[in-house]
């Protein structure tokens, strides 16, 4: 996901598929067609003109610009000598997501950068619309203030578990998001991805110190679901005097129903607590 494996190369796609020891992919993934470094069959995988929303870039549309954008980030990748360790993907009719961790040399040394992408899909495997996801806390330090780019879906379809954990985190319930995690449950932070927080206690404390100044609300703009994971595109609302900001949530089921785990993708710093 999401690149369509037909249009490369064979040279190409025999070089792509010994790198992951398979003999065919339904889809090239994401930093693969981009470290491939032929900007073509990326162009070829969308139905129409390419679009692309990438952090702090923002809208990359139309064929030069997505050209552009290719060969600059090609250049990138490998000046830090990135490699790509796969986190989960999936592939639907109309929509598909992929999560990965990049691991990057810099001048202060091994950087991990948790990635989330998002594809709106034909049904013949072409790409409607790309979007992607990532904290720039590991790689500046900072996190970034990236605004909306979906509307928020008052009607979408969500899965009972994820809307209890959207309600609770809005009320600044813990125990109540504490209840819809799987005993052994966890949480991963956005950022470098480092930070796992497991079982009650582990997330009793880290909601705790999250949610200290008050419910964030998190709306709801688009799903991607197969039953066992999903990825949920919203829109962050938290405190006052912050702005809206773009985010992505992978929620993965566990055997009970309950949430075995959850990874944030969003580059927001919570607000200030009132005695702060």
């Amino acid at each position: 996901m999401p690149w369509l494996p037909e249009v490369f190369t064979a040279p190409v796609m025999e070089q792509i598929l010994d790198k992951r020891r398979l003999d065919a992919l339904l889809a090239v993934p994401y930093f693969d067609g981009l470290l491939a470094g032929d900007p073509d069959p990326l162009v070829e995988s969308f139905a129409d003109e390419p679009e692309v929303y990438v952090p702090v870039r923002g809208r990359v549309k139309g064929v030069a610009p997505f050209r552009a954008f290719v060969t600059e980030t090609n250049a990138w990748l490998r000046q830090h000598n990135a490699t790509v360790e796969d986190v989960e993907h999936v592939i639907l009719d109309r929509h598909g997501f992929e999560e990965v961790i990049l691991h990057l040399d810099s001048e202060d040394g091994a950087v991990r950068l948790p990635v989330a992408i998002v594809a709106d899909r034909r049904l013949d495997g072409r790409i409607d619309e790309l979007r992607v996801y990532f904290s720039n806390e590991p790689l500046t330090g900072r996190h970034a203030n990236r605004p909306p780019v979906l509307q928020p879906d008052p009607g979408l379809d969500v899965p009972e578990v994820v809307a209890a954990y959207l309600r609770a985190v809005a009320a600044g319930d813990v125990d109540a998001i504490v209840a819809a995690f799987e005993p052994d449950g966890c949480v991963r932070e956005s950022g470098s991805g480092r930070h796992v927080h497991r079982g009650p206690d582990g997330l009793r404390a880290f909601y705790g110190w999250l949610l200290s100044s008050g419910g964030m609300s998190l709306e709801a703009c688009a799903l991607v679901d197969d039953g066992r994971v999903c990825a949920l595109e919203h829109v962050v609302r938290w405190g006052t005097g912050l702005p809206p900001q773009a985010a992505v949530a992978v929620f993965v089921r566990g055997e009970s129903g309950r949430l075995a785990a959850v990874r944030v993708y969003d580059d927001t710093d919570p607000p200030l607590r009132p005695d702060a």
